[in-house]
């Protein structure tokens, strides 16, 4: 049997055998992906409107926000753009890794390209305790990949409060997966990793308007929201069928996750009230025993390694962790 004679479902069965994937995202290839797609236009194309205006609506009930801008590009595009038309003021990074280090360049290149900004601090999530003073934001990334780390929400979102400041968040590798982004004034993701899209869009999510206009035609959030430009259209229909079954297929990485947890107990180096749904960190080299293997790369430099849990995402809850037979430390 060829391809051009295979089922929809056997062909995505086929392509999630030829590899196995323990990288960040976007997870295994899911039969809902390939049916959403269609031939569309984002002007005049009454069927796919409707496709983009029922996935924005499931994005906004699941992170709890009023509104949302879609844009095509990388989840990195929807913070340098959440980070020009929101922060400004005192702003406070939390230091969690690779990625929040990203946020603070991203801050300071904000405060380089106007003056909404005033001063921009970094503190380590370890140190929130001995914060003493006030500020306008608090950003941060509650699942840190390139450490494994996982801040509550909740934690981070009654620190904001004690200082006086808004809660923006990188929730890339958190939405979908981690509950209580309703507790942040603005988030930012991209279509795959947790909600199980493909690439190629990305998203932010605010309930009250921007108060900062970047001097951008593209990082300009009232672009996008006002549709001037290409959306990210096929990555948004490869989400208007993975949405409605969204939990089904999350369990998925509940199941894996604890699955590597057991497999690993001996090399976890993050507490348990720490460890983030979709990755794990452990202290040892993770060796591949199938060519068939994708291992992810940090990239930082911490030791160890970073194995990721959404590879048999489309098992649903049917999957059994068979994955983890691949690897070992």
């Amino acid at each position: 049997m060829n391809n051009e004679q295979m089922s929809i479902a056997e062909f995505v069965a086929m392509r999630n055998n030829s590899k196995k994937l323990f990288t960040a995202g976007p997870s295994s290839l899911l039969v809902e992906n390939l049916t959403g797609l269609m031939p569309c236009f984002g002007r005049g194309d009454d069927e796919y409107l409707a496709a983009e205006d029922d996935v924005l609506k499931r994005l906004m009930k699941m992170t709890g926000h009023e509104k949302i801008a879609r844009m095509q590009g990388s989840g990195s595009l929807a913070l340098e753009i959440m980070a020009r038309n929101f922060l400004y003021g005192r702003v406070l990074v939390i230091d969690t890794g690779y990625y929040s280090d990203r946020l603070l360049w991203l801050a300071e290149l904000s405060g380089r390209h106007g003056n909404s900004i005033t001063s921009i601090n970094k503190l380590n999530w370890q140190a929130l305790d001995t914060c003493r003073q006030s500020f306008d934001w608090v950003w941060a990334c509650p699942t840190e990949t390139s450490t494994g780390l996982r801040l509550p929400i909740s934690t981070l979102s009654d620190f904001a409060k004690s200082c006086g400041a808004r809660l923006m968040l990188d929730a890339t590798a958190s939405v979908g997966l981690e509950g209580d982004h309703q507790l942040a004034d603005a988030i930012s993701f991209s279509s795959c990793k947790g909600l199980f899209g493909l690439t190629g869009g990305c998203f932010v999510a605010f309930n009250e308007d921007a108060t900062v206009e970047p001097d951008s035609f593209y990082l300009d959030i009232n672009s996008h929201l006002q549709k001037k430009m290409t959306g990210p259209y096929h990555a948004i229909t490869s989400l208007r069928h993975v949405l409605p079954v969204h939990e089904k297929i999350r369990e998925s990485v509940v199941i894996n996750k604890k699955a590597f947890l057991k497999k690993m107990e001996k090399f976890l180096t993050v507490d348990e009230d720490f460890q983030p749904l979709l990755c794990t960190h452990v202290s040892c080299e993770v060796e591949a025993l199938d060519d068939r293997v994708i291992l992810y790369k940090a990239r930082n430099s911490k030791g160890g390694s970073i194995v990721c849990h959404i590879g048999e995402a489309h098992l649903k809850g049917s999957a059994e962790g068979r994955i983890q037979d691949f690897i070992q430390c």
